[in-house]
């Protein structure tokens, strides 16, 4: 699973592939619709996914990468919840997910991220195993 040109971009909802570095900001691709735009980084924040990290209760974090491969690994048996359910929901789900997470520092609008994000990538089939994406290039 690589997360590498996938970005998280402030201001903007969904997760966005960067396309091109330019001096003043970011040519953004939307994984849904293909479509390219510029960000401007006088307006906007840009958040690689690959450095987000859910904290834990022992003090340390998780990868994000980790928790998206958590959910897959569980996604027949426990699918996602809907973003929009209770608090309750969301946590009891995400408990699932990564038991040791720290409820005093992750908040609800930080599960429905995660949760949206991993829709989100797993509808565009970019939450492949590292071993599958080797593969698909060696049939190309």
């Amino acid at each position: 699973m690589n997360l590498d040109n996938l970005i998280a971009v402030n201001g903007l909802s969904g997760i966005y592939r960067m396309a091109a570095n330019r001096s003043n900001g970011l040519i953004i691709e939307d994984l849904e619709t293909g479509k390219r735009r510029f960000a401007s980084s006088r307006k906007h924040q840009f958040t690689p996914l690959g450095s987000i990290a859910i904290f834990t209760s022992d003090g340390d974090s998780v990868e994000l990468v980790t928790v998206f491969q958590s959910m897959r690994d569980q996604y027949e048996a426990q699918p996602p919840v809907d973003p929009s359910v209770s608090t309750e929901e969301l946590f009891a789900y995400f408990t699932k997910i990564l038991p040791n997470y720290d409820p005093e520092r992750v908040y609800p609008g930080d599960v429905k991220k995660v949760i949206k994000w991993f829709n989100s990538l797993h509808s565009n089939g970019l939450l492949k195993d590292s071993e599958e994406e080797e593969e698909e290039e060696e049939e190309e």
